[in-house]
């Protein structure tokens, strides 16, 4: 179901989901379809930037991991066509999106913080 709109997010939600199924799938034009054609993808020091370099990203990706655990999904702020994603990743860090309702009234990313550890203040 790789971008051919049988498996749309039809919620910001639905795209970490879709997320996931794709990845364990190791579907990389999956992934793919889950991004504006100018969407940025970012990782630490690591940016991608349209499909292009996203389908680059993704199968340098999967070709080095093989499993991708469930997320804890957190339900998505809305603005208007605008909405932040994030999630829990089991390991701690969290992943922070930006999705933009599409004239067919699916949603897609437009910019993907796939990474982010967080730091908290240390407590006496």
């Amino acid at each position: 179901m790789s971008g051919n709109g049988k498996d749309t997010a039809r919620e910001p939600e639905d795209l970490a989901r879709l997320f996931n199924a794709r990845a364990n799938a190791g579907d990389v034009e999956g992934l793919v379809a889950l991004y504006e054609p100018g969407a940025v993808i970012a990782v630490g020091v690591v940016k991608a930037t349209g499909h292009e370099e996203i389908r680059a990203f993704f199968t340098k990706l999967l070709s080095r991991k093989s499993e991708f655990p469930p997320v804890d999904t957190q339900p998505a702020i809305r603005n208007g066509d605008l909405a932040l994603t994030s999630a829990l990743l089991p390991n701690g860090d969290v992943s922070v999106e930006a999705a933009r309702r599409q004239g067919d009234g699916t949603w897609l990313w437009a910019i993907d913080q796939l990474r982010i550890r967080p730091s908290f203040p240390h407590r006496d």
